[in-house]
């Protein structure tokens, strides 16, 4: 592992580390200079074997050399109690502090200040980030009040993400001084402040009218204040150019939507539902007189009946997105604007499938375990046809087409909330009872909104049935990206059949189909290949059972 080493000054609080440099081998810190607070972040320090002058260096820490200057470097990884170790130093710590590895999901974004800012030693926790695609979250609520005392382990509130509502977690042991962002916050960016935790309960109070510094870690991402504000950009207009007949009250309209109008000319608009900003003023400088409004009534009638008018009568409400409408809103939108979708449909006999079940049923209650549904038997039969064709169970890259080897099947959920798909891992090698058990599970958690992570992450395909709980007849799907497929199951129908002889006729019940394919990754021959073996699994469904 190479380090790059560099130099950084500090407040006082750390004169004293090369002792336990000597003797700890890293630690994960996140300080900020005692002068100017700029954060330097996630960084180690590390001794390895110092030379006499790096030697040199941390013996004169306390004399010569500045006494604010240590090495430090890039981390990578550590495996230890961090923070306890950072305490003895005297540092500030920031950071997920746990005894597991580090990943990004694990990570509280924590900054700690000096003393120099007239405040006691503190931590500021900042918005996780809890998910590989949230940019910001929202707080459900705290389970924590101010000056409760917190230890590792305990739930400090839960962060309504981009997919769920997740636990947040405490790291460390403290109080909880001070909850900048309450129940309901929405739109968190993260890293965002959102509490402050103490280690002494005497300083609880200090933080009682504490606002976050400006230019937080919330803006990380943002344009730094050194760099150059962006060039103006001027569009010349070609000297040819006809000048647009324009009044300048439309013009000053557009520009503070301020129309200039005579009182008697504004009284009149108000009585007969005239909109002004409809209407061009032949007045001094632009200004709408009576005579304009007049023109108006004489065309349009004596009660205008514009669209403006017409969309100031409509009675509405306004609902705020969530978190989980605008990802799915978003992620549907890439779908249909960069996959090249097609379709096909096949229709299925169930006859065979409704009797299997019926018999499997039986055998389940007598048991105590979960009724099997049709789309418990459609989700294994799908399964088993991406693990005969499974080119279907792909995605594409730019590079290459990654062909999956597990079959995890995400399965459509619809709740009040809005879309979930939590995701059946090795559906393929699970039985029926199973899979009816943990699809019964993960609609729950979907519908109290308690889904995580590892609920809904990892599906290589997915299946949308709006037949059997809402009786739609058969329909087209968005395929979920990176996925290369999703079916769409329609509702099944009794249908009049040819039966043995020329004068014969029976009753099957039908059930549509419809997969989604993107054409990058499944050629029309290997769909329809995927279709042939689904069908032949719900046509023949006692093979699924082998």
């Amino acid at each position: 592992m190479s380090y790059a080493s560099r130099f950084l000054t500090h407040s006082r609080k750390i004169r004293n580390a090369s002792n336990v440099l000597r003797s700890e081998p890293a630690i994960l810190v996140r300080w900020f200079s005692g002068g100017t607070c700029s954060s330097i972040d996630l960084i180690e320090i590390q001794r390895r074997g110092f030379n006499s002058s790096t030697d040199g260096l941390l013996s004169g820490v306390n004399r010569a050399v500045d006494p604010n200057i240590y090495m430090v470097g890039w981390v990578r990884g550590f495996n230890g109690n961090i923070s306890r170790m950072a305490r003895t130093m005297g540092i500030p710590v920031v950071g997920s502090i746990s005894n597991k590895r580090f990943s990004c999901l694990q990570m509280h974004l924590i900054r700690g200040f000096a003393t120099d800012a007239g405040l006691p030693p503190h931590q500021e926790i900042g918005m996780p980030s809890l998910s590989p695609t949230m940019t910001e979250g929202n707080i459900a609520r705290w389970l924590k009040k101010e000056g409760d005392k917190i230890s590792p382990g305990e739930v400090l509130c839960e962060v309504e993400t981009d997919k769920a509502t997740v636990e947040m977690e405490c790291m460390e042991e403290g109080y909880l001084a001070k909850i900048v962002l309450g129940d309901g916050a929405k739109e968190i960016k993260v890293g965002q402040v959102i509490a402050i935790t103490v280690e002494e309960e005497d300083d609880i109070a200090k933080f009682k009218d504490y606002e976050p510094p400006k230019g937080d870690a919330a803006d990380g991402g943002k344009k730094s204040s050194a760099s150059p504000p962006p060039m103006k950009e001027v569009a010349e207009k070609p000297a040819s150019s006809p000048q647009p007949n324009v009044s300048k009250a439309v013009e000053s309209s557009k520009a503070g939507d301020r129309i200039f109008s005579s009182p008697l000319a504004k009284k009149l608009a108000e009585d007969h539902n005239v909109p002004l900003q409809s209407i061009k003023g032949t007045g001094p400088d632009g200004h709408i007189v009576k005579a304009d409004i007049e023109d108006y009534l004489a065309s349009y009638g004596k009660e205008a009946t514009t669209p403006f008018s017409k969309a100031a009568t409509l009675d509405y409400t306004d609902l705020p997105h969530t978190q989980i409408r605008k990802v799915t809103a978003s992620r549907l939108l890439l779908s249909k604007q960069t996959i090249p979708h097609y379709y096909l449909t096949v229709d299925t006999c169930v006859d065979k499938l409704m009797e299997l079940r019926s018999q499997l049923n039986t055998l389940q209650e007598a048991s105590g375990g979960k009724r099997i549904s049709v789309n418990d038997l459609v989700i294994k039969a799908a399964a088993l046809a991406l693990r005969k064709v499974p080119q279907c169970n792909s995605s594409w890259t730019n590079d290459y087409i990654r062909q999956y080897h597990n079959v995890n099947i995400n399965v459509a959920v619809q709740t009040d909330n809005g879309l979930y798909v939590p995701v059946v891992r090795d559906a393929d090698k699970k039985g029926l009872s199973k899979i009816a058990e943990e699809i019964k599970h993960l609609a729950q958690k979907a519908k109290d909104n308690s889904l995580k992570p590892e609920d809904y992450e990892g599906g290589t395909f997915t299946v949308s049935n709006l037949g059997g709980p809402f009786g739609v007849k058969q329909f087209c799907a968005i395929i979920n990206p990176p996925q290369s497929g999703i079916l769409a199951v329609g509702s099944a129908e009794k249908r009049v059949i040819p039966g043995v002889g020329p004068d014969q006729f029976k009753f099957a019940s039908f059930m549509p189909v419809t997969l989604s394919c993107d054409h990058r990754v499944i050629d029309g021959a290997i769909g329809a290949e995927w279709l042939k073996a689904f069908k032949g699994y719900i046509e023949n469904p006692e093979s699924m059972l082998l």
